[in-house]
């Protein structure tokens, strides 16, 4: 919203008309040098005409009143004449390049409220802008922290053969009593074959499994299936004859 609210401001601080003085016409610029012309008098010739002011009171004051030789014009009281745009602004303040106008009686306060929300928005973004970068630090020095001392701490614990679990420990019988051969122990011994069968069947026990539980005979299921039939008897042998031998 800041940010739209100095946009629109710079547009109409651009767009706007600063207060423009028209020009005087012809017959209005030839009226104006006879009057001067009769207030001064005739100037003799190689002399330098008198500046052409009006006395003007305001508050009190007197308030010069500057002729244009441009616009053909006595400029009001705070007017000037803009070399860049060539015209006579009222309440002229400067002409500023930023918004390629002038800025004037009516346009000076958009060019005031663009420049407010500007300052606004600028130290709006620079202040995130701070804060991010001071979170980013925060961040990567906690991280660094944490991450180099436990680093350093499991350092400790190499050198001495030890784990984190035996950090407590009074006394270490796993110590060779040097830190080059406590580091090549655990960095760089031979690893011991894995004794996990990956491609064993668990058993039934074991696999979390449980029996049924005994139901009581009105809990029995009935029986639905038909009995197994018996297979027939098989006939008897016929009787042998007996041979002449054993007659």
């Amino acid at each position: 919203m800041l940010f739209l609210f100095s946009m629109a401001t710079l547009l109409r601080t651009s767009f706007s008309d600063p207060g423009v003085i028209p020009r005087a016409l012809p017959d209005e610029a030839a009226f104006i040098e006879m009057e001067i012309e009769a207030t001064n008098g005739a100037v003799p010739q190689g002399q330098r005409p008198p500046p052409r002011i009006k006395n003007f009171q305001i508050n009190n004051q007197i308030v010069k009143l500057k002729y244009c030789y441009t616009c053909k014009i006595f400029r009001p009281p705070r007017a000037s004449h803009c070399s860049i745009c060539d015209n006579c602004v009222e309440r002229f303040d400067h002409h500023c390049p930023w918004v390629g106008n002038c800025v004037g009686k009516r346009n000076y306060r958009y060019f005031y409220l663009f420049i407010l929300s500007l300052s606004l928005l600028t130290i709006y973004v620079f202040a995130f802008n701070i804060v991010y970068v001071a979170l980013k630090v925060l961040i990567c020095f906690f991280t660094l922290w944490s991450v180099v001392g436990l680093t350093g701490f499991h350092t400790f614990l190499v050198a001495l053969n030890q784990t984190t679990n035996e950090d407590n420990r009074v006394q270490n019988p796993y110590s060779h009593g040097n830190i080059v051969k406590n580091c090549c122990e655990v960095l760089c011994g031979p690893l011991p074959p894995s004794v996990l069968d990956r491609r064993g069947i668990l058993p039934l026990e074991e696999s979390g499994s449980r029996p049924p539980k005994h139901l009581s005979s009105n809990e029995m299921p009935e029986d639905t299936s038909t009995p197994e039939e018996m297979p027939p008897p098989e006939p008897p042998e016929p009787p042998q004859e007996m041979t002449e031998a054993e007659k």
